[in-house]
């Protein structure tokens, strides 16, 4: 048994972000990066660069991201599971290799087929189809792949560029002008994405995330909690797919504080029209009454006692009790 646990918490440190960083630290100048682009087929180029360009690369993919996780560790970066992106600033997200299709058979095809891997050629390939960029890198004692998206839009074309040199305006010289973005995006190391930025990861690799297990607890909470009735071929997960808002404040939730009557009671005060079933079942058909079901259980809505005038709370912090306590609730 200690065997099997001193296995464990090793797998558990090949794959700690902070672990890496830290190891990375005394060796991210010295790595040694193979670019490729990749298009929107998730097809890999291989893409040559100058040597002159060696400490920029070295910036740009390794040495910025290391500085940052291990500043950012002395300052409450943490790393959480992916699917509960509240879109913190000091939050990572993790996520297994094997849950993002795309990625997963993009580095499969760098590794295994890469001698079969074309040299990238704008007059055979057209960067215009390019969707980002990896950089595989090694060390003497490590490989890992740091991909970044790519904006081909954003691409200067000699034919319509210039260069401004000298305070002097003179023609663009090469075929294309390509911006590298300088933000951390996503680095895959030991079979372990770790994502920076959700929106770019998603884009980059047309992943949408399953409704998490933490929505999928919630759902089974309000389902123990309220009665709610749905159009036939709908429940709530289905009404959920893809509607970020609203699954980030579920998540936040703590279900069943506020009872159904009483959510109920809070809808006709707020005139939102809310209905119910011969079986008192809450209707939920569109969107407009799941985003009202979910705000009422969050107590969203306010009416001004000065006015009368009806408001929806964005954000709110709770005051304390001037006894000490919480409020009851529900």
């Amino acid at each position: 048994m200690d065997a099997e646990n001193q296995e464990e918490q090793s797998a558990q440190e090949v794959v700690d972000l902070f672990l890496w960083a830290n190891q990375m630290e005394p060796v991210k100048n010295e790595v040694k990066i193979e670019l490729f682009l990749f298009n929107k087929n998730y097809t890999p180029y291989k893409i040559r660069y100058s040597d002159d360009l060696m400490a920029q690369v070295r910036t740009l993919f390794v040495v910025d991201l290391v500085n940052f996780v291990n500043s950012g560790a002395e300052k409450g970066l943490t790393v959480q599971k992916y699917g509960d992106n509240t879109g913190e600033n000091d939050t990572v997200y993790q996520i297994g290799l094997g849950e993002v299709g795309r990625l997963e058979t993009l580095l499969h095809l760098i590794d295994k087929n890469y001698t079969e891997i074309e040299l990238f050629n704008e007059a055979d390939h057209d960067f215009r189809r390019i969707k980002g960029i990896v950089a595989k890198v090694t060390t003497d004692e490590r490989v890992f792949y740091i991909a970044k998206q790519i904006q081909p839009t954003a691409a200067l074309r000699s034919a319509a560029s210039w260069e401004l040199k000298n305070q002097t305006f003179e023609p663009f010289k090469a075929d294309i002008g390509i911006k590298i973005p300088d933000d951390a995006q996503v680095l895959v190391y030991e079979k372990e994405v770790f994502v920076f930025s959700p929106s770019k990861f998603e884009r980059l690799f047309q992943f949408e995330s399953k409704t998490d297990e933490i929505t999928d607890a919630k759902i089974a909470e309000i389902s123990e909690h309220y009665k709610l009735a749905f159009p036939d071929g709908l429940d709530l997960q289905i009404m959920l797919k893809g509607k970020k808002p609203l699954i980030k404040k579920l998540s936040n939730l703590t279900i069943g504080e506020i009872s159904q009557d009483k959510i109920l009671e809070y809808s006709d005060e707020m005139q939102l029209e809310l209905m119910t079933d011969d079986n008192g079942a809450v209707i939920i058909m569109d969107e407009t009454d799941l985003t009202s079901f979910i705000n009422l259980m969050d107590e969203d809505y306010f009416v001004s006692p000065t006015t009368g005038r009806r408001f929806e709370v964005k954000s709110k912090k709770l005051m304390k009790d001037p006894t000490g306590g919480e409020p009851p609730r529900g």
